[in-house]
């Protein structure tokens, strides 16, 4: 299927002189210089140009007409790698640029974010045609279009992507975004004042953490023109709640993904037997190893939470217990941020996988906060597999509202 800064630091030599029998008069400091911002991009590969027919004939191959008649203009596809931060330290990341050709004005810019992945090969930058995710329409539709790898993936697959985790989530993106202008400038490509986020499923959740970083941290310099963010898992609590009722669910992927992912963000070391029952606990180092998608690690798990999970995990769970797990969930739960830039929630209404009450939670709980331009967008009867068009043939007139007359 289908998005910390550093900054360098420098002191200022004091002069000062004296003579043994007079002073100078004091002098008023000069102000100081400000500190310029660290260059985070380290290198720009082009990978193809992607012609505008050949996108569309792939959008109506696949059924998307609508999507194919958003298409204007051929794309230059970019790799970029660039400096991020993982646990307080530098790190390089990766992720894709597309370039809409030809366009005759300042093109604004759009991150856009992708869902859960699994294998290493679907990285977005791992780029071919047979690898599309729905965000190239944006480019060819006339947006400097970015799409973040995230931490773990590329020329990070070193590091075990840290799965919703709120602060790499929003570094990840908010340092490319930086490092996709200095390249943009470099080349003289004319980017607009005009930031978009948009994103689905893990990329809905990455949509708010990178809104939320730079909304609350004035410090990077950019501001959200307009969000969108589809079918994200913002309300962490309510998926345990879920987990915890004893239902079925038919994606145990995802669930050992995060608890995974947890342990090794937050150093917690704890061995796989604390959380699941064998055989599961021994497979999983094999099944999430970057090698094997969710269809093929789905099936390898159980789908009942008494049969996946360690008896007295589980038992914690519904009880007083793993409070150190339940303050990680709440700490990266996002349906307690507060919006500030125009936001829409798109959720399929008969999605089984994150369920439609997660956004209308994460809503409701916006409202009574205090978000004043946040709409909540019910895509009726869509799936979690079926929805991603329909916000798409939304958002790209949403947002074409907000364009700024450059």
């Amino acid at each position: 299927m289908i998005l910390k800064s550093i900054y360098a630091l420098w002191l200022a030599a004091s002069l000062f002189g004296f003579t043994a029998s007079c002073k100078e008069p004091d002098m008023p400091e000069a102000p100081a210089a400000p500190a310029p911002e660290k260059e985070l991009l380290v290198s720009s590969e082009k990978l193809t140009t992607v012609t505008a027919a050949g996108l569309k004939q792939i959008a109506l191959n696949n059924g998307q007409k609508e999507l194919a008649a958003l298409v204007k203009y051929d794309v230059d596809v970019y790799r970029l790698t660039y400096l991020t931060t993982y646990k307080g330290q530098e790190v390089k990341a990766s992720g894709l640029v597309t370039v809409p050709l030809k366009i005759t004005k300042a093109a604004p810019i759009l991150s856009a974010h992708h869902g859960t992945t699994f294998d290493q090969q679907y990285a977005p930058s791992n780029f071919s045609l047979n690898s599309l995710t729905g965000f190239e329409v944006f480019a060819a539709a006339g947006y400097l279009t970015l799409v973040p790898d995230y931490l773990g993936y590329m020329v990070s697959k070193q590091i075990f992507h840290p799965y919703y985790d709120v602060q790499h989530s929003g570094l990840a993106v908010v340092d490319m975004i930086k490092a996709a202008k200095s390249f943009f400038k470099k080349n003289n490509i004319n980017a607009s004042q005009d930031l978009f986020l948009a994103g689905y499923s893990e990329g809905g959740y990455v949509t708010l953490a990178a809104q939320k970083e730079i909304e609350e941290n004035p410090r990077h310099g950019l501001t959200v023109t307009a969000s969108g963010a589809g079918a994200g898992g913002y309300d962490l609590e309510g998926m345990l709640a879920r987990v915890i009722s004893g239902e079925s669910y038919q994606y145990p992927a995802n669930l050992a993904f995060i608890l995974h992912a947890y342990n090794v963000t937050y150093d917690w070391n704890r061995p796989m037997t604390d959380f699941f029952q064998e055989p599961f606990a021994g497979r999983l180092q094999e099944l999430l190893n970057g090698t094997r998608s969710s269809s093929s690690i789905n099936p390898a798990l159980a789908t009942d939470p008494a049969k996946l999970f360690n008896p007295k995990f589980l038992a914690g769970l519904k009880g007083d217990g793993e409070q150190t797990l339940k303050t990680a969930l709440k700490r990266n739960s996002l349906k307690y941020f507060v919006p500030k830039s125009p936001t829409r929630l798109y959720h399929g209404t008969a999605d089984n996988m994150v369920p439609f009450d997660n956004s209308e939670k994460t809503y409701a709980a916006m409202n009574a906060a205090g978000a004043t331009n946040l709409k909540l967008v019910p895509i009726k009867g869509g799936t979690h597999f079926t929805s991603l068009e329909p916000m798409i043939r939304d958002l790209i007139p949403w947002i074409e509202g907000f364009h700024t007359q450059q």
